[in-house]
């Protein structure tokens, strides 16, 4: 995720203002730049639930041969959810709830049905890491 409000940085460089949004943002896009600052992989999307897979974005990183990075770790402070935030066990219900909605759009709209599994399959993705994520959390304690 990148914060680019007066879309110099990359945003207007890179080609992704939505110049149809009056918030001034960009597209949904996921950029690959080479250390040279060569654009080597990109995907634009429609909108915020058009994404590429994340094994198509790692397959586009690995395509550059780099050799591994290491860093430090980040050091985590404390996180407290603010009072609007989407409690974290309702995701699965929420991913749920998304999956058959998808599902009764493309069942309606045979034109929309490869768009419909493409979110579908997803959705799934997101509700299997939520699932680990929760089951994590409980055994953490």
């Amino acid at each position: 995720m990148l914060s680019d409000p007066d879309r110099t940085g990359a945003i207007s460089p890179y080609g992704l203002a939505d110049e149809k949004d009056r918030r001034n943002i960009a597209r949904p896009a996921t950029v690959v730049v080479t250390p040279d600052g060569e654009e080597s992989f990109r995907v634009v999307s429609r909108d915020y639930a058009d994404r590429p897979t994340e094994d198509a974005v790692v397959s586009g990183i690995a395509a550059l041969l780099l050799p591994p990075a290491s860093q430090e770790p980040p050091q985590l402070g404390p996180a407290e959810p603010g009072p609007a935030a989407f409690k974290f066990e309702l995701m699965v219900p929420y991913f749920r709830g998304a999956r058959f909605a998808a599902n009764a759009m493309g069942n309606r709209f045979p034109e929309a049905r490869k768009d419909a599994t493409a979110y579908m399959e997803q959705v799934d993705r997101y509700t299997d890491a939520a699932k680990a994520l929760f089951k994590a959390r409980q055994q953490a304690g």
